[in-house]
């Protein structure tokens, strides 16, 4: 894309934005219908070529002029809410899903090193009578089986658990993330000796013959639940990354962007973990039909893929990427 081309096709629309910005905000009623409709339709198409200038031509002038367009029109269209409302809102419309959007290959390859050693694990045991013998002693694997994994659920009353629980996985997730730093070494250690917990209890269960039962305690929270730790963990690899390959950037402005944006996933993962802790509370442990359970389970999750993929995908599209303050000086896509 050429920049001196695409600065005299589009000059006059910004110049004609900003000036109608100028005159709605001494007034709003300063501006006829059609000029309402106008600046509506000026200001998407602006906000498209701000994405354009931050994915194709990284001319930083630009982009702060046009970041500076669209803001103002934001503030027009939009109107003004009460900031910590919007604020809110815009986290979880907008920032959140754009940064788990942004670096959803970070979060492929997080979730491979949490799955793959949670499978080969599993499978491990499940084919080798050998591997199991040295797992566990026979009358650990048995009360494994028979009560304490089952149990492990109702040891508390509901409300309790879901609050150790979500202690415990938002402690996991930031160890995941903060790992990061160090070259994406602890993050990986923390997949996949995760991944690898898991396999053993399932690779226990497949052995013995009781599959079903496993997945169908482990599934209701599960999902949801290893998900936000592949995320977050996602999140790590790509701080550890921005510092190992910077790209034309310096490692400690890389480092600097990719933290802004990890926090937001980490912060918008506390809500994923209290719902999946509710879920374990509440729902794994109850004396319900399992497909009953597996369900609510599976209806949450992917309400909250779909959430995070609708989303992610619309906040890129106006060239947002989930770093920390940027949804102050961009539009909030949904309105």
């Amino acid at each position: 894309m050429d920049l001196d081309r695409f600065l005299t096709t589009n000059t006059p629309t910004w110049e004609r934005l900003a000036d109608l910005t100028a005159r709605a905000n001494r007034g709003v009623r300063r501006l006829e219908a059609a000029e309402l409709e106008e600046l509506v339709a000026l200001y998407q198409r602006t906000s498209t070529h701000l994405s354009l200038a931050r994915t194709y031509l990284r001319d930083p002038g630009l982009i702060a002029r046009l970041t500076g367009l669209v803001a103002a029109g934001t503030a027009v269209v939009y109107g003004t809410r009460p900031r910590t409302l919007r604020t809110l809102g815009l986290f979880f419309t907008t920032t959140f899903p754009a940064a788990v959007w942004h670096l959803r290959r970070f979060v492929a390859a997080s979730t491979l090193l949490l799955l793959v050693p949670a499978l080969a694990v599993g499978l491990w045991l499940d084919s080798s009578p050998r591997a199991v013998d040295a797992a566990a002693p026979e009358a650990v694997r048995q009360s494994l089986i028979e009560e304490d994994f089952e149990a492990y659920y109702s040891s508390a009353p509901a409300a309790e658990f879901a609050t150790q629980v979500f202690t415990n996985n938002v402690r996991v997730a930031v160890l995941a993330f903060a790992g990061g730093i160090l070259a994406c070494l602890p993050t990986a250690f923390v997949l996949v000796l995760n991944g690898a917990n898991v396999g053993v209890s399932g690779g226990l269960f497949a052995a013995a013959g009781e599959s079903p039962r496993f997945f169908g305690l482990i599934l209701p929270h599960g999902l949801l639940e290893l998900t936000a730790v592949a995320i977050a963990g996602g999140a790590g690899l790509a701080l550890g990354w921005s510092w190992l390959v910077p790209g034309d950037r310096s490692r400690l402005d890389a480092l600097a962007e990719e933290g802004r944006r990890s926090v937001v996933v980490v912060l918008g993962l506390v809500a994923a973990f209290a719902v999946a802790g509710l879920i374990e509370g509440f729902v794994t442990g109850r004396p319900w039909p399992t497909a009953l359970r597996v369900g609510i389970g599976a209806l949450v999750w992917v309400a909250f893929l779909s959430y995070l993929a609708a989303q992610g995908r619309r906040a890129a599209a106006v060239g947002l990427t989930g770093t920390l303050g940027e949804d102050e000086r961009t539009p909030a896509i949904l309105g």
